[in-house]
C-alpha cells in the first residue's frame, strides 16, 4: 500500500465518521422538532402527499435484512421516488443506534411492536424550517457522492 492510499483512506473514514456523526445530530434534533417519519408504509405516504417537504430520506438495515426481498423492493421504489424528486438519500446500517437516536424502546408498556425504522424520512416545514448546521453536512456529502456517480451512498452507525 502506498502512503497516498493510507492517507486517502484515512481521510475517507474520517469523513464518513464526521458525516456519521452529522446524521446523528440532525436525526436527534429533527426529531425533537417532530420533524421524523417513521416507517416504509409513513414514509411512501407522506412523499406522495408532500415530497417537497422531504429533504432526507434514510434507508436503515443490518445484515438479517440483506435477504429481505419485500424490504428491497421498497427501497428500490423509495429511492426511484427521491431521485425523480431530488430528495437526497442515504443508506445506513445500524437500527440499534437509530433506535437510540429516536427514543425508540424495543417494545412499548402496551405490548405493541417496536416502529419500523427501516426507512426514516427528514422533513423540514417551511413554516420553521430546521436550522442546523448537521442538516446541511449531510446535504453536502449526499451532493458530493452524486458528483462521483454513487447516488446512494452507505453509512455504519454503531451502537454506543
Amino acid at each position: 500500500m502506498t502512503l497516498e492510499e493510507v492517507i486517502g483512506s484515512n481521510s475517507t473514514d474520517k469523513k464518513m465518521e464526521t458525516v456519521s456523526q452529522a446524521l446523528e445530530e440532525l436525526l436527534v434534533a429533527a426529531h425533537k422538532q417532530d420533524c421524523v417519519t417513521v416507517g416504509v408504509y409513513e414514509s411512501a405516504k407522506l412523499m406522495n402527499v408532500d415530497p417537497d417537504s422531504v429533504v432526507l430520506c434514510v434507508l436503515a438495515t443490518d445484515e438479517e435484512d440483506e435477504g429481505d426481498i419485500a424490504l428491497q423492493i421498497h427501497f428500490t421504489l423509495l429511492q426511484a421516488f427521491c431521485c425523480d424528486n431530488d430528495i437526497n438519500i442515504l443508506r445506513v446500517s445500524g437500527l440499534r443506534r437509530l433506535a437510540q437516536l429516536l427514543d425508540d424502546d424495543v417494545a412499548d408498556g402496551n405490548g405493541n411492536e417496536p416502529r419500523d425504522l427501516h426507512c426514516i424520512l427528514v422533513t423540514n416545514p417551511p413554516v420553521q424550517p430546521l436550522q442546523c448546521q448537521a442538516l446541511q453536512d449531510v446535504g453536502s456529502f449526499c451532493e458530493e457522492s452524486r458528483c462521483r456517480n454513487q447516488w446512494v451512498p452507505c453509512l455504519e452507525l454503531t451502537a454506543r
